[in-house]
């Protein structure tokens, strides 16, 4: 199954829990109705017939919906903010780049690595301090505003090993798109619960009443009879939605346990290394408080969690997660059933392998992959497909989790902390759109004249060393880097943002053309803040008619690309636009000079609004173009890169490109 499939997956289960719910929420109408007739005829209230009241159903109806409505709209803005509002919400600190304890260090190294290794932009990375048992959870709407967050027992009691695990079983749901689905499980439940909530605040309001009224004596009978009305309506309230409530429950505990079998397998594939999530599995069983956690909102996240965090009842109906035992058997069936022992103090995992500041001595060997870049290695002739590249969205590979790690390590200094800094990450941007070549060249004074004017001396400063500095780092990687700037972007005021962008345009129009490296950087940079701020804007989608006009623009854009003659680029577009034969209105090919980069970056914009198995279809069209003559060029891989964050679709950083034929 890959990407765009378990996206689809995913949304395919969610419209599934629609549609329970709306069972249960029917149910929960039926019932509060007939609580209302009883009500009413204890009230004395006359009626034509006894259990048929239209009126009364009506009302029952709408101010259910109302109260459901307005509850999960409410609990769904807050969670849809994105993961760092999810795990502050829970008491999470997040942890800060350049933090000096090890076990922190360590926690950052894995998230970045398996992050760039899936080329998704690194999310947000929490500790949940107040917390000893074993346990994390991801949270986020979408990869690109996503949140990491371990306990303190989690980093305390296990290996690095262990704790890869655990975040790549946290990544295959970023990956899978469970997090969006849990964040409508989350929504939809709190709705429910919401009428039990109301009933509950009514019958202490009249507890209250009671208590200040009860020592007058009015002689009438009026206010008891109101007051014990009033009394019936809120135990109604209470009762059935929290009955309710349990119902919802039941349906998202199914929905996450059939999800955690899924999580698990896949981060044994990414990792290749069973024992690492088996073993924190078995401490989580060894460890007396297992994976619960204390915080008073622990609950509304349960299903987020790796491990169930608090104790099921009714023989496991209402748990989150299958029982350990069955997990730990999947993953290693011949297990001999005795659990780990978890205590604390442990030993301190070992350092990274290169910590900030640390220098640049004893680099690591080569990284696999980037052989083509190194002197004295023949190019190596490469037959491309675009099967091959669609396929490895979404992935993530051992290989290339290693890779990263000693890509990480060999980062120069000032590189990785501008990265993560969020003073420097404007500077990195610029820096990554001013000429390269050799490092000891200053970047031309007008670029860094236009820096200054609008930001800063210092910022283009800072860009013109980091320039310097980014000539140690392999070209294919530089886009990369935004991932791993992700954080810091994120992070950037409304008013810092909207700098950076303006800046960075001008910057790309000072010469007059825009390179694709140039309309890449740009279009992965604006994808990131935008995201920021405002993590949901896909929440309307466009069916494949509405932006045939579009992709005709993007496929003519890529087919162009290292196209010979307009002949050239016409087959090419030929070749892509037969995935949509039948599409109305027909695709049809845009001569050169007939677009923008303007216009493509404006129909990206329209093209992310597709649903997720469509957009699959773009994005192997647009691979079909761009490797129409077996080849792919770097300019075409930048801009396969560009697509596929406008589409919010993570590729590997290490695409197969073919190297540069001989002049």
């Amino acid at each position: 199954m890959d990407f765009f499939e378990a996206q689809a997956l995913a949304k395919k289960r969610s419209g599934r829990l629609v549609v329970l719910f709306v069972l249960a929420l029917l149910g929960t109408i039926a019932s509060l109705y007939a609580a209302a007739v009883l009500i009413s005829d204890l009230a004395g209230v006359e009626a034509d017939h006894p259990w048929w009241r239209p009126e009364l159903l009506a009302f029952v109806s709408l101010g259910t919906l109302l109260v459901c409505g307005i509850a999960s709209l409410t609990r769904w803005q807050a969670l849809r903010a994105g993961g760092p509002a999810v795990a502050e919400m829970v008491g999470g600190r997040r942890v800060q780049p350049h933090t000096t304890d090890l076990r922190e260090r360590s926690l950052l190294n894995i998230v970045e690595e398996m992050s760039l290794a899936s080329g998704v932009p690194v999310p947000a990375v929490y500790i949940l301090p107040d917390e000893p048992g074993i346990n994390a959870f991801a949270a986020g709407y979408s990869p690109g505003d996503a949140a990491v967050a371990v306990t303190d027992g989690a980093l305390a009691r296990l290996s690095r090993d262990e704790l890869q695990g655990v975040i790549a079983h946290e990544f295959s749901h970023i990956l899978n798109g469970d997090m969006r689905l849990n964040t409508r499980l989350s929504a939809l439940v709190f709705g429910i619960l919401a009428l039990s909530v109301i009933g509950r605040v009514l019958l202490r309001s009249m507890g209250r009443a009671r208590l200040y009224g009860g020592g007058r004596r009015s002689g009438k009978n009026s206010g008891a009879g109101a007051l014990a009305i009033l009394v019936l309506i809120g135990l109604a309230l209470l009762v059935i939605g929290y009955i309710g409530h349990l119902f919802g429950r039941l349906i998202q505990a199914a929905v996450s346990r059939q999800r955690e079998y899924l999580a698990d397998a896949a981060a044994v594939q990414f990792t290749r290394n069973p024992p690492g999530l088996g073993d924190a599995l078995k401490k989580v069983g060894g460890s007396a408080i297992g994976g619960v956690l204390h915080n008073a909102h622990a609950n509304e996240i349960s299903h987020f969690c790796f491990v169930q965090n608090f104790g099921s009842s009714l023989f496991g109906a209402f748990a989150t997660h299958p029982p350990l035992e069955q997990r730990i058997r999947a993953i290693e069936p011949a297990w001999n059933g005795r659990y780990l022992e978890s205590r604390l103090p442990v030993a301190p995992p070992p350092p990274p392998a290169a910590p900030v500041g640390a220098g640049q001595q004893g680099r690591p060997p080569p990284i696999p992959g980037l052989e083509k870049i190194l002197p004295g290695v023949p190019p190596i002739v490469q037959v491309i497909a675009a099967a091959d590249i669609l396929g490895s969205a979404g992935q993530i590979q051992p290989s290339a989790v290693a890779a990263e790690r000693r890509f990480l390590a060999a980062l120069p200094d000032s590189i990785r902390d501008a990265t993560h800094d969020v003073s420097q990450v404007d500077a990195l941007c610029f820096a990554l759109c001013l000429p390269g070549g050799d490092k000891n060249a200053p970047p031309p004074a007008p670029l860094l004249e236009l820096i200054g004017s609008r930001s800063d001396s210092a910022t283009a400063r800072r860009a013109a060393s980091l320039r310097a500095a980014l000539a140690e780092v392999p070209h294919d990687h530089h886009l990369s880097l935004l991932h791993l700037a992700a954080p810091a972007l994120r992070q950037l005021d409304e008013g810092s943002s909207a700098r950076l962008l303006d800046t960075l345009d001008a910057l790309i129009r000072a010469d007059g053309q825009v390179s694709v490296r140039e309309f890449a950087l740009q279009r992965i940079v604006s994808r990131t803040l935008g995201l920021a701020s405002n993590p949901r804007d896909a929440i309307h989608v466009l069916a494949p008619a509405q932006v045939a006009p579009e992709l005709s623009l993007a496929l003519s854009a890529a087919a162009r690309i290292e196209a010979t003659d307009d002949a050239a680029a016409r087959q090419a577009f030929s070749r892509a636009a037969m995935e949509f034969n039948g599409l109305q209105p027909p695709l049809a090919y845009r001569a050169e000079g007939a677009s923008t980069w303007d216009e493509l970056d404006e129909a990206l914009e329209h093209l992310a609004h597709t649903p997720a198995p469509f957009r699959k279809r773009i994005l192997g069209a647009f691979a079909t173009a761009l490797t129409a003559n077996a080849r792919l060029s770097a300019d075409e891989a930048d801009l396969l890169r560009a697509f596929a964050a406008a589409l919010d679709c993570p590729l590997p950083p290490l695409l197969p490109v073919s190297p540069t034929a001989p002049a």
